[in-house]
């Protein structure tokens, strides 16, 4: 499948955690930056939101990473066992590391966090895979047309006379000039 030619497992792991770092800096900044202006005194409004995104939002980009980084291990730990790569991989690793970062909250919580992450996953991947079917049916660019058999045209008309021509007049209707 196209979609999983990605970076080779190692790298991938590292690649991963930066990616979740980032995504989970820039999304952290964001909502940390709303609840700082809504927190904040009137007069101290941006003030406040700039405090709460240079406290909390890296601890939201280091909490991604770590969610990041332990999915790709599990996934990569998935393939080197099953010798495959396909969406089961990416679904049962969704669950363990729901599950396993979840392990010092109980077991209740533990399975609760590990049964989300298999379905946030599984929604993902069905995403995924359903716009990949259709968008490949859509168009395929390296598809030749299909040509018509010569021996199916229509035979070439007899001389039969046009019906709007007349010798009296040249191309597009204008009149001959008879010198």
């Amino acid at each position: 499948m196209e979609e999983y030619s990605r970076e080779p497992c190692p790298y991938r792991i590292g690649d991963d955690v930066g990616s979740a770092f980032a995504m989970g800096l820039i999304g952290g900044s964001f909502f940390q930056s709303v609840i700082g202006f809504r927190n904040a005194a009137k007069g101290q409004k941006l003030k406040g939101a700039l405090r709460e995104v240079r406290l909390r939002a890296p601890l939201t980009g280091v909490q991604f990473a770590a969610w990041g980084g332990m999915f790709s291990t599990i996934d990569c730990g998935m393939v080197a066992l099953r010798k495959k790569e396909d969406p089961l991989n990416s679904i049962v690793s969704g669950t363990l590391t729901g599950g396993i970062l979840a392990v010092r909250s109980g077991p209740r919580t533990m399975a609760v966090s590990a049964v989300l992450g298999g379905v946030i996953l599984a929604m993902i991947e069905g995403v995924g895979l359903i716009s990949t079917r259709f968008l490949s049916t859509v168009h395929d660019p390296t598809q030749q047309p299909e040509l018509e058999d010569p021996r199916n045209l229509p035979s070439k008309p007899s001389q039969v006379e046009d019906v709007g021509h007349n010798k009296d007049t040249a191309p597009f209707g204008l009149p001959t000039l008879s010198l």
